[in-house]
């Protein structure tokens, strides 16, 4: 699978009710699960459909490719009346109801795809409403509406509120923002691994640092989402404790202990497990865009040169979603997608889903719609984690695609 973060994916199977090996979530789809036409893909979309779709969809449109109509129309299908989206609905011609497993990551992760491809402002409108409407107290979200908050999700929903143009600092419930949730979600610099963010707290209310969450907690910290922009160098010089804890600090403590850990190696480790020592594809990736997010160009480069060597067969085996990420770590940093170590990632990914529309062909109203918000003066247009649940854990460094299992969201 291609989960975005380990941890939340992990969090996710525990609610779903089931947790799997880690191999199981790369398997073939079961005799009687058909995988839709419109879908990027050929594993089982049960815990991951629309996760990956959305990155996979995302990362096309980042590289100027038009995805195929018919696969934007299956994720927008996707979608329940009440504007929430689940991890995959096999017969999305039949109501939600109060059994459909709604989740904030596949929402939040859909209005990113479909707010950066426009002409879908109902969808991103609706879905957006009721994301606010499950905002915790604390100013965060959970995987499911009404669970604990977790730095995972709520950086995935930072994300979607980013990109439909709203500021998450001014999205609050009770009085705090999903800034101030990642704030609570830091651990303290003089603990094991001090100046990461957390998942979640343990059942005790103790922090544990968590490589997967942080990547996600930094990128978020700096207002941007699955498809960030080099940002502004921030001081990486040591881990900065206040009196008074706040976004910009814990930002910089989290990415300075990414520097910290891929100066050791310039890979990430696992954290499923079983998986002592074994790479994370997909949280390298999502670490160089954090990263790269932050100004740290040159802590990013040596595990995107180690990415670019290595991460083929990884992508290969997951599928859309690491090959989205893969896309994502080479927008941020400039490097061609096209001659990823040697690999095209565009085409890649292109060849696990539906044809892309040919360069040339005539827009369709949707499409012009976008055209005309890009061309409007005002610059571009704005541009998981799967329950796992019985697929068999994952490695979210954004889901269900590939990440060795954990890929796939």
């Amino acid at each position: 699978m291609s989960v975005r973060r380990t941890a939340a994916v992990l969090a996710a199977t525990a609610v779903i009710g089931a947790v799997v090996a880690p191999a199981a979530s790369a398997a073939s789809p079961s005799p009687s699960t058909a995988i839709p036409s419109g879908l990027y893909g050929k594993t089982d979309p049960t815990y991951d459909g629309v996760w990956r779709q959305s990155l996979a969809l995302l990362a096309q449109d980042t590289v100027g490719v038009r995805p195929a109509e018919k696969a934007v129309d299956w994720l927008t299908g996707q979608q329940c009346a009440n504007g929430a989206f689940a991890a995959y609905r096999a017969d999305a011609s039949a109501a939600c109801d109060a059994k459909t497993q709604v989740d904030t990551n596949s929402t939040a992760a859909a209005v990113q795809a479909l707010a950066a491809l426009g002409g879908h402002d109902d969808a991103t409108r609706k879905a957006v409403t009721w994301l606010k409407s499950v905002q915790n107290k604390d100013g965060g979200w959970g995987y499911m509406a009404g669970g604990a908050d977790d730095t995972n999700s709520t950086s995935v929903v930072i994300g979607a509120l980013k990109a439909v143009g709203e500021k998450p600092e001014t999205v609050t419930k009770g009085g705090k923002s999903p800034y101030d949730a990642l704030v609570e979600l830091s651990t303290p610099c003089d603990g094991e691994g001090g100046g990461a963010f957390a998942y979640q707290p343990d059942k005790k209310g103790k922090l544990a640092a968590n490589a997967d969450a942080t990547a996600a907690g930094v990128t978020a910290g700096v207002g941007q989402g699955f498809v960030a922009l080099a940002g502004t160098p921030l001081d990486l010089t040591g881990c900065v404790t206040t009196d008074t804890p706040n976004r910009a600090d814990a930002t910089a403590n989290g990415a300075g202990y990414l520097a910290d850990e891929l100066a050791r190696t310039p890979y990430l480790k696992s954290a499923l497990p079983g998986a002592k020592d074994q790479p994370d594809y997909g949280n390298t990736a999502d670490a160089v865009v954090a990263l790269s997010a932050t100004g740290a160009k040159k802590a990013a480069q040596k595990p995107l040169a180690w990415l670019e060597k290595n991460s083929a067969d990884w992508a290969a085996e997951s599928g859309p979603a690491a090959y989205a990420q893969l896309i994502f770590a080479a927008h941020v940093t400039g490097t061609d997608p096209r001659d990823f170590g040697g690999q095209d990632l565009v085409a890649q990914l292109g060849a696990t889903g539906p044809a892309p529309i040919a360069a040339g062909a005539s827009a369709t109203p949707s499409e012009k719609k976008k055209d005309e918000k890009k061309d409007d003066g005002n610059g571009p247009a704005v541009w998981w984690i799967i329950g796992v649940g019985l697929v068999a854990g994952i490695g979210i460094g954004f889901l269900i695609s590939g990440r060795n299992k954990k890929q796939q969201l």
